[in-house]
């Protein structure tokens, strides 16, 4: 397939949710009706009413103020609901913890094998954590390298409570500052497409390899399954996306996998399941039908 020295699991399902809040009611409030999928269609009778006093507050909020419910979606989009905090595994518990200051953000991380010749960086979604990501580290360091994961900011056992691409794009450059050079990469679902930005952005050396496992391709699109799901007023959406271009200097759209990727130069490996309905296979399509020569697809 790819000169790459990860080896991937066909197994491997990819699933990436959406959350914010802008205040600790709300964010009670979206806990109890974050349910994507089969379940949307089963909620209890509370969630149900939680779900329609989300609905009715972004109704009112935006009659009084679009660009205050602009912010107000904006903070619920991206605040991690759940946190990752279960009893670390045998394998982290022995690896080198590391722990630095990112920002206003104590981030919590772990190093294996140490002062190898290569290193492997491996970057975790939205709502999950680099535990999640155990089966991976063995294998790259029976391979020489050096691996390195790390909890993002807002998730598993780093601080925060807000997490966006943007700052994750900056996450990044501040481990290859503090940890670099890196040869190989990998992300999965946010983390896929902050990496590709971040590659884009920010350039690599020659030699360097990525994995992509279900990369969160298109950020409209999230936005777009957000809106539905919270069925905000679509007047609201205009401002919501002018938000977002303020914030990160970039309009919604820029933020794109398949934007990124024909500015990279260099072999990436596309893992995706066919049948993901949180980073959907639809939004593959276009960069598959696009026969990049450095991309190469295995779709599960």
């Amino acid at each position: 397939m790819v000169a790459c020295a990860f080896q991937l699991a066909s197994k491997d399902r990819c699933r990436i949710s959406r959350a914010d809040n802008d205040n600790a009611h709300t964010a009670k409030v979206w806990h109890s009706v974050l349910s994507f999928g089969p379940e949307l269609f089963h909620m209890s009778f509370q969630k149900k009413a939680a779900l329609a006093f989300l609905r009715t507050k972004f109704h009112l909020l935006t009659l009084i103020s679009k660009r205050k419910a602009a912010k107000a979606a904006f903070n619920l989009f991206t605040t991690p609901q759940h946190r990752n905090r279960k009893e670390l595994p045998e394998s982290f518990r022995s690896a080198e913890s590391l722990r630095f200051r990112f920002q206003d953000f104590d981030i919590q991380g772990y190093r294996w094998n140490a002062g190898a010749a290569r290193t492997a960086l491996i970057l975790h979604g939205f709502e999950s954590s680099i535990v999640n990501f155990e089966q991976y580290i063995r294998p790259l360091v029976d391979r020489g390298f050096t691996v390195l994961g790390f909890d993002a900011p807002a998730h598993g056992r780093s601080s925060g409570t807000q997490m966006n691409v943007r700052i994750y794009l900056q996450f990044i450059e501040a481990l290859r500052d503090r940890f670099g050079p890196i040869d190989r990469y990998m992300g999965h679902s946010l983390g896929g497409l902050s990496l590709c930005l971040a590659l884009e952005e920010q350039g690599h050396t020659e030699g360097t390899r990525a994995v992509l496992i279900a990369a969160a391709t298109e950020t409209r699109t999230a936005i777009d399954m957000y809106f539905n799901f919270v069925r905000l007023p679509a007047s609201l959406r205009p401002v919501f996306d002018s938000f977002i271009e303020e914030l990160g200097g970039k309009p919604a759209s820029w933020f794109s996998v398949a934007r990124a990727l024909p500015n990279l130069q260099l072999p990436v490996l596309w893992v995706h399941d066919q049948d993901d309905d949180m980073t959907p296979l639809s939004d593959v399509e276009p960069v598959r039908h696009a026969a990049l020569p450095h991309v190469f697809f295995y779709i599960t």
